[in-house]
This record gives structure tokens, sequence and C-alpha cells, in this order.
């Protein structure tokens, strides 16, 4: 009897261990362990086995970590902006042993950016980028490759746009050294250890970059240490190119229409200083366009402090511009003082001038000179026909003569003008192409 109660018992004891809570802790159970059922990927690396919030050998040495970069393109270079935008590869080398596996064929596992979220990966940055993002066409351009041994690639293709601080002092014959700069964001140098994988060689650029205003001349490859005060020293690797500027685009838009405006304002020294309109016309008419050109070469440029060379150039162009205007200034004011002196002489020993040229170009409308409307005798003045017209006296007479004179005049226009030019006109056309010429031997000579 005994027996078949401890029996009941044991029975009734597993029937209450049955009951309707049981089963259904029971059930909750298997329904939490689907929901969190590793992949198959995982179980094979362990994922659930390690906490990967934790660098690998955390407390330990620093953990190396290689790199190793492929230029794709130099998509853009703003001299407004200072910046540049670069497209890469960049991969990053480690080795995790808590992702290692076991391989009969020691081969490697790919994955794409689905299990990077599962796993560390170093969290390198770029120094002063201003915009980047990873390529996610069709999917995000991300790359992870895991060696039985525990090794990892990481690899993503990057487009960044960071600051290069340019100098424009010797701009548009100027080279421009940019720089792309790596660092771990949160691991100093007692956690994480960046180098370059391959030395010198880890840098490597497409065959086919080029640019439309520069000359790509060297890619080098540098690392070197940050130290800020809150959290330490930090390993720091440098993408190092040069570039050059190309030269002809400038000459033809900037360079050869200032010289163009320059020689053209050296015509005004062979134009007869009676010509006032044409003179002045042309004077200020080459001072507006090289004002022109100097707005147009500022705007496209940053609002520097100091003084480009492209600046240089202009500004002392435009200074000869303004200079040949001052010279006909000085030839105009200089060659009435003294056909006013030669007028009041003559005045007073004939007794028949008594006004100065001005005076009686306003009576008669035309320009009298000292030398040559003074002189009635060898050329014709146009403004005598009035006074032979109202004589009306011996008219078909001196007709003969006065069409002489008209061939004589046409003849000799180039002695005329040569003969009133005043001195300042001639040492011009010396002195000014000289000094000009001088110039741009010294400006090449200098910059380039």
């Amino acid at each position: 009897i005994f027996t078949i109660a401890q029996i009941f018992t044991n029975t009734r004891v597993h029937f209450v261990t049955t009951t309707p809570d049981s089963k259904r802790e029971i059930k909750m159970r298997k329904l939490d362990s689907t929901k969190v059922r590793p992949l198959k990927s995982e179980q094979l690396l362990h994922i659930e086995d390690h906490d990967f919030a934790l660098r690998p050998g955390f407390g330990g040495s620093p953990i190396p970590v290689g790199i190793d970069v492929q230029v794709e393109s130099i998509d853009s270079i703003s001299e407004v902006d200072m910046d540049f935008t670069m497209t890469l590869y960049l991969r990053h080398y480690w080795k995790d042993e808590r992702l290692s596996f076991r391989s009969n064929k020691n081969k490697s596992m790919t994955f794409d950016g689905r299990l990077i979220k599962k796993i560390w990966v170093p969290d390198v940055f770029f120094v002063h980028s201003k915009r980047s993002f990873i390529h996610d066409t069709t999917v995000e351009n991300i790359m992870l490759r895991v060696y039985p041994d525990g090794n990892v690639l990481f690899s993503l293709r990057i487009t960044v746009s960071a600051m290069c601080f340019m100098d424009f002092s010797r701009f548009p014959l100027d080279t421009q050294n940019c720089s792309l700069e790596l660092e771990s964001y949160a691991y100093n140098e007692d956690d994480l250890m960046l180098y370059w994988k391959h030395g010198n060689k880890s840098l490597s650029t497409d065959e086919h970059i080029s640019l439309s205003q520069f000359f790509i001349e060297e890619f080098s490859a540098s690392s070197g240490l940050a130290f800020y005060s809150s959290t330490g020293w930090y390993n720091r690797l440098f993408i190092n190119f040069a570039l050059r500027r190309h030269i002809f685009f400038f000459v033809l838009q900037s360079y050869f229409p200032a010289m163009l405006m320059v020689m053209l304002s050296w015509v005004s020294f062979w134009i007869d200083r009676r010509a006032v309109p044409a003179r002045v016309s042309l004077g200020i008419t080459t001072v507006l366009t090289m004002s022109t050109i100097m707005t147009g070469v500022s705007a496209s440029m940053p609002q520097v402090s100091y003084i480009k060379a492209v600046d240089v150039y202009l500004w002392i162009s435009f200074l000869f511009v303004f200079l040949s205007v001052i010279e006909y200034a000085a030839v105009n004011y200089l060659t009435t003082i003294e056909e006013r002196k030669q007028l009041k002489k003559r005045g007073k020993a004939s007794g028949m001038y008594s006004m100065d040229a001005v005076q009686a170009m306003a009576f008669d409308g035309c320009y009298h000179d000292t030398d040559v409307d003074m002189d009635l005798s060898p050329y014709p003045d146009p403004c005598e026909e009035n006074e032979t017209r109202a004589s009306q006296t011996n008219i078909s007479n001196e007709d003969t003569p006065r069409l002489k004179r008209k061939r004589s005049l046409k003849g000799n226009v180039g002695r005329i003008i040569l003969q009133n030019n005043h001195v300042i006109d001639t040492y011009s056309r010396i002195i000014f192409p000289s000094v000009y010429i001088v110039f741009n031997f010294f400006y090449w000579g200098l910059y380039m």
C-alpha cells in the first residue's frame, strides 16, 4: 500500500508540473528562440559568444589596423570654397581572433554590409572633411572578408569632400599641395595603431585621372601623430597630392586681353594732339575694358587679403593704360600754354591777332594751330573759304590754286602730324613699350 501511495504521489507531482502555466512558459520559450535564432554565418563565426562592442584584445596592447587606398577619381577642386572632392576605395586590415573558424580548405568567407553592424570595425574618419558618403547603388558598396585565422578585410567605396588650405599668392602660376587625412575617432594610440599596409605602395591611383585646370604631379602616402588636449595622441595617415595649374586658360582669358589693351592705349601717342575726341575716347575705352577684366578675374576667386600674381600683372597693366590718358592730359595742357605764349608774341608784333586759339574756335568752329593756321602761305585754312566766298572776286581764277593746295595737304598729312606732335608724345612712343617689355620679362621670370 505504501508503494502504491508513493507512486501515486509521484505521479501527482508530475501532473502538477505540467499545468497550463508551465505549458505557456515552454511555448513562449520556443517562440523567443525562433526570433533570435542566429544565421548560419553568425553561428560559424561565433558572433553570439562574444561581445563585439569591445575591440579585439581589449585591455592589452593596441590593435594594429593596416590601411590601403585606391583613388578612383578627383571629381572637383574649388578655389572659392578651398576644398576638393575625391572618390576612393578605403580598405582596412586587422585580426580578430573571435571571428576565427574552422575551414577544411582554408578559404575565406565574404559578406556584405549587413554583418558590419554585428561585429567590431575600426572607426576611421576623415579629418577636415566637409561631407562624405558611402555609395549605395544598387546596394551599399561595403565588403567584409573573414579568413579562418581571424584576419579581416573591410572595404568601402567612399566619396569625400575635404578642405585644402590653398595659397593663391602665385595664382594662376601656382602649385597647390592638398592632403586627405585619416584617423580613428575614439581609439587613441594606446588602443589602436593605424599604419599603411604596404608602405608607400599602399596608395594607388587610376591611370586615367585628369583635371581640367590642373596637372597631377604626384601622389604620396605619409603618417604622423595628432594630439588632442582632452583625449591624447592619435595615429594619423596622410594622402598627399600636388596639383600644378594649367596656365594656358588664364593666358587667353586674362593676360592676353590685358596686353592688347595696353598696346591699344599706345595708339594714342600716334594720333595728332589736336584730335581731342579721338585720344580721350580711346583712353577712356581702354581704362574701362581693363576694369572689366580685373572685375571678372576677382569674381571667380576667393576674397583673400593678400595680393595674387595675377593682381600684380593686371594692376600694372591698368597703370600703363591710365598713364597713357594722363600723358595726353599733360600734352594738351602744355600745348595750350605754348600756343597762348606764341599768340601773345605775334599779337604784339603785328597787332592782328588779339584772341587765342580757343576763342577763335568758339567763333568759327575751326581749331587754329600756331604752326599751321598762322602760317598762311604753305597750306590753306578751310575756314578761309567763308571769307573768299564773301568777297566773290576772281572765283574762277582762285579754284585752280586751291585744288593744288588741297592735293599738297593730302600728300603731306604724315609730315603735318609729326610736326604737330608734342615732344612728350615722341618720348612716350619709346618709353612706354620699353618699360612694359622689361616688366613682362621680370614678371614671367619671377613667377614661372
